[in-house]
């Protein structure tokens, strides 16, 4: 009795001990609270390494400036496609519209003179060969984009605008092709130099052609919703324009060949002369104002920062 008693009593402490043993040796397999943070950063860190996206600031920088330098900004270039854009542009306002007004100009001028009977030195002289070129701009301009539209099927040319900035364009050209018999008559008789009067008329025909663009968009801005009034943003791209323009008249000064042919550097290119047919004289007049306007517009285009200019898009 008391041997199984005592039996009894070591049994049960012989199972406690297990049980204490078998915690133990469960404690010691079982990850500890720190190993578990551990286990868990590395493998946060691997999530956030994988899902890193791949950065490209390390590549080195190309270098503008040497050290030193005191410049703060790199330099922004023109886009060739900004560039061509312009050229392209330009070419297509000397098909459309300075050949045109040359070509205009001098039909009108045969007009004036053998058909009404107009001296070269009068107002109504001067008035006919201002319209003959406005004549010209306004039809060659919507000419161009009429076929334009057609041919290429570019919808996005909406006629009623081409047709204002057309009329607005021949207001404009009224005013410089008005000015340019009287201002080459009253340089010539100064007795200037062949250049003195290409670069006068130059300047006053170019005067001329802002001053005449300047009021159009004063007086049309009303009737025609697709020209702009005056502004002053449109102020320095007219004034761009009435440059290019002016050269355009300049070049024209070329075609007289009675005036100082020694001096006349264009003589060989756009010279007309008394034995010229009157068609090829109308054609040399459209080269000789379409080698002016091209060698201004050019001129600008290379020089001009980009959105300074008309042909810029603004």
């Amino acid at each position: 009795m008391l041997f199984s008693t005592a039996a009894r009593s070591l049994a049960s402490r012989s199972m406690a001990v297990a049980r204490q043993q078998n915690i133990r040796l469960m404690s010691s397999i079982a990850p500890s609270d720190k190993s578990i943070q551990s286990t868990t950063s590395i493998s946060n860190t691997k999530r956030e390494i994988h899902s890193d996206p791949t950065r490209l600031q390390y590549a080195a920088q190309p270098m503008y400036y040497p050290d030193h330098s005191t410049a703060k900004e790199a330099p922004q270039e023109e886009t060739s496609s900004g560039m061509m854009d312009r050229f392209k542009i330009t070419a297509e306002v000397t098909i459309s519209k300075i050949f045109p007004a040359g070509l205009g100009w001098q039909s009108s001028s045969i007009v004036a003179e053998e058909y009404l009977g107009y001296a070269p030195d009068t107002v109504a002289f001067a008035l006919t060969t201002g319209l003959g070129d406005a004549i010209g701009v306004m039809a060659g301009h919507c000419a161009y984009f009429a076929a334009k539209k057609s041919i290429v099927g570019n919808e996005s040319i909406n006629m009623e605008r081409e047709t204002q900035t057309g009329l607005l364009l021949a207001s404009a050209a009224f005013c410089s092709g008005t000015a340019w018999q009287p201002l080459v008559d009253v340089l010539q008789a100064s007795d200037l130099s062949f250049a003195q009067v290409f670069v006068g008329t130059w300047v006053g025909c170019g005067t001329a052609f802002y001053l005449g663009l300047r009021g159009a968009r004063t007086i049309l801005s009303g009737p025609c919703r697709y020209i702009q009034e005056p502004t002053y943003e449109n102020s320095t791209t007219d004034k761009s324009l009435s440059v290019a323009i002016g050269g355009a008249t300049g070049f024209f000064v070329g075609t007289d060949t009675a005036y100082l042919p020694t001096q006349n550097f264009l003589i060989n290119a756009v010279g007309i002369h008394d034995t010229t047919p009157a068609l090829a004289g109308c054609i040399i007049a459209g080269t000789s104002t379409s080698l002016g306007f091209v060698s201004a517009q050019g001129t600008l285009n290379a020089i001009y920062p980009s959105g300074k200019l008309w042909n810029d898009g603004k």
